[in-house]
């Protein structure tokens, strides 16, 4: 059985994805999202952990629910 990527991976790709689909840079997003763009970077690449809080912020930002979001990790 294939060992699935670690969870903070799967989100970053997730947000990482979502992100470009609705056309936004990863600097405008992170404005938009109210973070730091090198924090919004470390989240990407798997490598924060953010609060229940800034998930929030996120999927706000994106338009989307949280179980949306979520939806694939």
């Amino acid at each position: 059985m294939a060992k699935r990527a670690d969870i903070s991976v799967r989100f970053g790709q997730r947000v990482r994805k979502l992100r470009k689909e609705q056309g936004y840079s990863q600097e405008n997003f992170a404005y938009a999202c109210e973070l730091d763009r090198t924090y919004m970077g470390g989240i990407e690449r798997g490598e924060r952990n953010p609060t229940l809080r800034k998930i929030e912020q996120i999927a706000d930002t994106l338009g989307i629910s949280l179980a949306e979001l979520m939806q694939g990790i």
